[in-house]
């Protein structure tokens, strides 16, 4: 088996990186608030929204759920994303994807103020994401970037091929990872369902990231031996095994590709936990730029 990559110790040493910060804001009576707003009942979303909210108290931030009914419109949840983005107490807002059908993401993101977009989805952050001057770092691609920073595999003159291109992972990573900096500075490809022979492109890849939320899209024989595997899919498949009838896998078959790959995130326990971790970091960084613009 190969090198497993543990999101969860990264995820402690950003958030001990980001103690500091946050006691110096105490200092200065301000505590960073993150806001979020989750929309209907499904499992998924609230178990990822229970996540945030435990990370962000665990830090010392203010963190409060708006929960809306499935059924409200898209006014009404446009009201409520309005209403924070005036509401001084919330340095980050964060409006929980997917939505339900009938509700646009686009324009919900696109209403969140730019300067308290936290997963740096509105149009604004997203053309100074591209432009290489952002304001603040997607969460998941940016997580994906610090687990190989920080794992001792930096992108820079390698081939990374992203398989997935939403504009949640596959498309911002790609244009992060390309960027110039230790960070970046890789050949990057991107593939997607159109993709045509998606084997003949994910051997080839030194750095293999695979977010497409397919379970075990990825098979041994697609990876190159000695390729770092990063896992971003979380699927629930149905195990009666298992004490709630399901378990958690990634897009990858993970056993035997972790042993064909040097190293391999688990899902869960790899993204998933520096997402979160990225998430808090973008909610101070947010806090600090609005306290001194009030300066």
């Amino acid at each position: 088996m190969g090198r497993i990559l543990s999101g969860e110790e990264i995820a402690a040493q950003i958030k001990a990186e980001l103690r500091p910060r946050i006691a110096d804001l105490a200092r200065k009576g301000i505590v960073p608030g993150l806001a979020i707003v989750r929309v209907g009942d499904d499992p998924s979303s609230a178990s990822y929204v229970r996540q945030k909210e435990r990370a962000a108290q665990g830090l010392g931030l203010l963190s409060i759920t708006t929960v809306l009914p499935v059924g409200t419109s898209e006014d009404e949840l446009l009201a409520v994303v309005s209403a924070l983005n005036d509401d001084p107490r919330f340095h980050g807002v964060l409006v929980q994807l997917p939505l339900p059908p009938g509700l646009s993401p686009e324009r919900v993101c696109g209403t969140v103020d730019p300067a308290k977009d936290v997963d740096c989805l509105h149009p604004e952050n997203i053309g100074r994401l591209v432009r290489g001057d952002p304001y603040l770092l997607p969460c998941t691609p940016h997580a994906v970037q610090q687990i190989l920073h920080r794992s001792g595999y930096p992108p820079a003159g390698n081939h990374v091929v992203i398989v997935g291109r939403s504009a949640l992972v596959g498309r911002p990573l790609s244009i992060l990872l390309s960027q110039k900096g230790p960070a970046g500075d890789a050949t990057v490809t991107l593939c997607h369902s159109a993709t045509s022979d998606l084997g003949a492109f994910t051997r080839q890849a030194d750095i293999l990231v695979v977010a497409v939320g397919r379970p075990r899209t990825i098979t041994a024989d697609m990876v190159r031996e000695g390729a770092v595997v990063i896992d971003v899919g979380v699927n629930r498949v149905d195990d009666p095994t298992a004490p709630r009838g399901y378990r958690l896998v990634g897009d990858t078959e993970y056993a035997a590709v972790g042993e064909v790959a040097a190293a391999i995130t688990p899902v869960p326990g790899g993204v998933g936990p520096v997402t979160v971790a990225m998430l808090l970091g973008n909610t101070v960084a947010a806090c600090e730029a609005q306290a001194q613009m009030a300066r």
